[in-house]
């Protein structure tokens, strides 16, 4: 059995790890030869994931950083957590660096009798000679073809991410401050950094130094020593209406982009993994052969669980972006009366952990 995977970032390598792992043959084909790994950016994964990564993927417990606690800020009073989430075993959800998690999976790929990489620039494609064709390319003649229609929205923002170097401490507690001009997340990577990524309204004065001063006007623990080369990227959700056609699929961000603030991209991509395994091993197992019946089971799973999750996401950015436009406290006292609900909280904390299951 033999699947193509188009691309070459983390979803792609992440995919063929899982598949080979799985003794099927994996052929990733690229048409990039030097992918730069954005040096700021941070994947946060849920404890669930975390576990399923380590059981089923490879090992990733020397790169990832464990949080214990998650506190919510608004601009209205940043002595006041409004929400706070902590996880009695100790682990809530893990921080690491994109370039770590990219260096193991492409070192333990390139050792596997099962995977070969192909890099070209025409990317000619022959759905014929393989059983799976999975896509997880934005810019490509196979995505314009047949993954164009989505459900589109534009935040009219930017992210800015950097990673700051401070003095030690503890660091075991993410902190997220609704700001007046967006929502700014300071996530622990070790005792002495943090990544800081900051989501901004469309502004024409933000620059590299305007994002600086805003890093220590919010900050509320740390004594800053450096702050790394800041990078920026603008935001967008979307759903896509057709996940496949014939044996051809889509996936990751592909599929569905959602805002960064509840920090649930990459643990969406890995449930999707979770389940897209899950069928091929089923059918397998039943003597069935890999073809579009495994893209058409995928999408009857996944389609309607990660369109309401993306969009329960969109629903909390745009809460508290009404929030911020208000200048009395009846929607920050309303969340943390929620919150402070050991159901509701409870609740949340899960659905974070596992996604919506039903």
């Amino acid at each position: 059995m033999r699947v193509c995977i188009i691309g070459s970032g983390l979803t792609a390598l992440t995919l063929a790890k899982a598949l080979v792992n799985q003794n099927i043959f994996v052929y990733l084909v690229s048409s990039n030869k030097n992918l730069k790994i954005n040096q700021s950016r941070t994947i946060g994964i849920s404890k669930s994931n975390f576990d399923y990564f380590n059981k089923n993927i490879v090992n990733i417990k020397k790169i990832i950083w464990k949080l214990k606690k998650i506190e919510i800020y608004s601009h209205k009073n940043k002595n006041e957590k409004i929400l706070n989430f902590e996880n009695s075993n100790n682990q809530l959800f893990s921080i690491m660096q994109n370039q770590q998690l990219y260096e193991v999976l492409n070192k333990d790929l390139l050792k596997n009798k099962n995977f070969k990489k192909i890099k070209t620039k025409k990317k000619l494609i022959k759905p014929e000679k393989y059983n799976l064709i999975v896509n997880t390319e934005y810019n490509n003649a196979i995505t314009k073809k047949y993954f164009s229609k989505k459900i589109e929205k534009v935040y009219n923002s930017f992210a800015y991410t950097t990673v700051i170097n401070h003095e030690k401490i503890p660091n075991e507690t993410a902190v997220q401050i609704f700001t007046k001009i967006g929502p700014i997340a300071f996530l622990p990577l070790s005792k002495h950094k943090t990544s800081v990524v900051y989501s901004i309204h469309a502004s024409k004065d933000v620059n590299k130094e305007k994002i600086i001063h805003l890093i220590h006007q919010h900050n509320i623990k740390y004594k800053i020593k450096k702050i790394e080369n800041i990078e920026n990227f603008e935001l967008k959700s979307f759903n896509l209406r057709s996940y496949y056609n014939n044996n051809i699929l889509a996936f990751g961000d592909l599929l569905h982009r959602i805002h960064p603030l509840a920090g649930q991209g990459f643990n969406m991509t890995i449930r999707d993994i979770n389940l897209f395994i899950n069928i091929i091993k089923n059918k397998i197992d039943l003597g069935l052969p890999l073809d579009s019946a495994v893209n058409y089971e995928f999408e009857k799973n996944s389609k309607h669980k990660n369109y309401i999750f993306s969009n329960s996401i969109d629903l909390i950015q745009e809460f508290f972006n009404f929030e911020r436009k208000l200048n009395h406290k009846i929607l920050h006292n309303s969340v943390k009366i929620l919150g402070n609900n050991r159901f509701i909280n409870k609740l949340f904390t899960k659905v974070a952990d596992k996604g919506i299951n039903f």
